[in-house]
């Protein structure tokens, strides 16, 4: 089973940054798509950055240049980067693991607070 645990969010100022982590267990993690993403209150979950198991990323383009997806296969963890942070990336930030290998396979983790204050 997957069982994906977020940390790092919180409270920060326009301008600042904050780094999320996604811890995750389970087997073959180095072979998972990993993504992170937002929602916001009254709008639907959005995606806001990705990595393929070959280090392939793609990002939204509200955060393209701020923002940086990595992961660490040795330690089962993605992290996002987040730099010049703006009020409107206010949001709860979820972890999303999928096994390409598993058709619908599809986990979330429980969520962290990112604020932004003006």
């Amino acid at each position: 089973q997957v069982q994906l645990v977020e940390s790092g969010g919180g409270l920060v100022q326009a301008g600042g940054s904050l780094r999320l982590s996604c811890a995750a267990s389970g087997s073959s993690f180095r072979g998972w798509a990993m993504g992170w993403y937002r929602q916001a209150p009254g709008k639907q979950r959005e995606l806001v950055a990705a990595i393929t198991s070959g280090g392939d990323t793609n990002y939204a383009d509200s955060v393209k240049g701020r923002f940086t997806i990595s992961r660490d296969n040795a330690k089962n963890t993605v992290y996002l980067q987040m730099n010049s942070l703006k009020p409107e990336d206010t949001a709860v930030y979820y972890c999303n693991a999928k096994r390409p290998w598993i058709p619908g396979d599809d986990f979330w983790g429980q969520g962290t607070q990112v604020t932004v204050s003006s």
